[in-house]
């Protein structure tokens, strides 16, 4: 009996094996087929870019890794300038030569001006409010235009030096307090701070202290990890049950709520008390509350949070991690901080700190920051675009609505624009016309075209003022006599280029 029962059993398993072997084969069979049918037919006359083998679902996901803009340069070097990937389901144009960034970014740069629509973004900018993350248009052209010539004009720049001197010169003294209990400085730390103070006086009026400013920096913090997260249901949407289950989607609930507090409250508090300011000390929020008076029209009390919040993190991360960068280089070699201090002692001669007025002679100061730039682009891979029509670049048919990602990391370091590019050099910048304002696509650091960033006026006196300072007051070492090559240079994984691991250095001040 229980020999038969068992015979039973395998008969049943025997014959239930080929029957989901059948199922699975038929759901296979559907989804393709029903793929099919969707798909628009396929255009044989159409000239795509070169593209590796994709996996079915994932496309080329599996190529990309944990650090892109360096994974894309080999790939690059076996597929073409101009290479396309896919997302998932997202086909993706990767630009890793000068010529195509040409093509892209001055030719046809109307036809890439606009962004990819991104759930993140939405969520965290106001719907796309702002001006980094908007779609090309009037809205955008209203915003770009606030930005360049109420809250970025020259003349706006220059009434916020005080802010930029006086925070530079409280972060020297904290240095200056440290040196006498001869313990390693956290750089990395305090340029976040810098950074993050500047930009709080400038935008809202008012520094965070204490422990409501560290809630506000692990807030933008968490702000640019969103953004530079990687949501898997962005480009595969049937796993977007992934982002539910990892916590993203949690995450960035939680903090766009906290964000809208925290704004909502700056905001508020200004309405209040704008009648009682003064032109000479009014911030962004005064500014864009002016705007909005004058015309209601104009600017909703969303656009206003989305461009001061995109003022914040293009301001804030990009002076903190040059500045890190920066010193890092500096450390590691000690013939261009000799340099460095040479001149800033000679200009400085007399003087107990280096104000902005002096900037402009400083000219190896001016070639040790284009060399961080060139080579720890802070943003390696551009903010994404997007084609707003069918267009042919370099001989190749692009897609109206295909995102497209530039290199600028790989652009920086190509051999065949940068003569040995892996070193840190400054003097290659010695009568040479490359700058990084857009004109010179093998150096972009900040974009080109329509769409690059419209802050570099703003966040470069801050980042010569502290550098400057920096080398002329102390002298610094290693904790621990490590060796320089073995300061740890590690990336971290996101949206910026930071350093993967704070930089701490003994600060050893410098007699006058």
């Amino acid at each position: 009996m229980v020999v038969r029962e068992m015979d039973l059993l395998d008969h049943q398993v025997t014959l239930l094996h080929p029957l989901c072997l059948s199922i699975l084969c038929f759901v296979f069979f559907a989804y393709f087929f029903i793929k099919w049918l969707t798909s628009p037919p396929a255009a044989t006359h159409k000239s795509l870019p070169p593209s590796p083998p994709k996996l079915p679902l994932f496309g080329n996901l599996h190529r990309v890794g944990l650090y892109p803009h360096r994974s894309l340069v080999p790939l690059a070097q076996r597929y073409g300038p101009l290479m396309l990937l896919h997302f998932g389901s997202k086909p993706v144009i990767i630009v890793s030569s000068v010529e195509a960034a040409r093509e892209v970014m001055k030719t046809h740069d109307l036809v890439f001006s606009s962004r990819p629509k991104l759930r993140i973004t939405e969520k965290l900018l106001y719907d796309r409010k702002d001006v980094a993350a908007a779609p090309y248009g009037e809205y955008w052209r209203k915003m770009k235009s606030i930005c360049v010539l109420q809250l970025l004009s020259n003349k706006r720049v220059q009434s916020f030096r005080s802010v930029r001197e006086e925070e530079v010169a409280i972060l020297i003294k904290k240095i200056e307090q440290s040196c006498s209990s001869s313990l390693p400085v956290n750089l990395s730390e305090m340029f976040s701070s810098l950074a993050n103070d500047v930009i709080c006086r400038v935008a809202f009026g008012k520094k965070y202290r204490g422990e409501d400013g560290k809630k506000f920096r692990k807030l933008m913090e968490d702000v640019m990890r969103l953004l530079g997260g990687f949501s898997v249901g962005e480009f595969i949407p049937w796993l977007a049950w992934v982002n539910w289950v990892n916590g993203f989607d949690a995450k960035a609930n939680r903090t766009a709520k906290e964000l809208d507090k925290v704004i909502d409250a700056i905001i508020e508090d200004h309405m209040m008390n704008r009648d009682t300011k003064e032109d000479s000390n009014k911030d962004f929020v005064d500014i864009l509350l002016e705007i909005q008076k004058e015309n209601t029209d104009s600017l909703d009390t969303e656009s206003i949070k989305a461009l001061v919040l995109d003022m914040f993190i293009g301001g804030s991360d990009t002076s903190s991690t040059v500045l890190e960068w920066a010193m890092t280089e500096l450390i590691r070699h000690p013939r261009v901080m000799k340099e460095l201090q040479n001149e800033v002692k000679r200009i400085g001669d007399g003087k107990t700190e280096i104000t902005e007025d002096d900037l402009q002679e400083m000219y190896y100061l001016k070639l040790v920051i284009k060399e961080t730039l060139r080579l720890h682009t802070p943003f390696p891979l551009l903010a994404p675009r997007e084609s707003t029509q069918d267009v042919k670049i370099m001989g190749y048919d692009i897609a109206a609505g295909t995102m497209l990602l530039i290199n600028a990391w790989g652009l920086a370091r190509d051999p065949k624009y940068w003569s040995k590019p892996e070193e840190f050099w400054p003097e290659r910048f010695l009568n040479n016309s490359v700058d990084f304002r857009g004109h010179h696509l093998e150096f972009i650091p900040f974009g080109a075209g329509r769409r690059s960033c419209p802050g570099i006026p703003f966040a470069m006196p801050i980042i010569e003022t502290m550098l400057a300072n920096l080398v002329k007051k102390f002298e610094w070492t290693l904790p621990g006599e490590a060796e320089l090559e073995n300061l740890d240079i590690a990336e971290s994984i996101g949206i910026t280029a930071r350093r993967n691991n704070p930089l701490f250095a003994i600060a050893t001040p410098i007699p006058h």
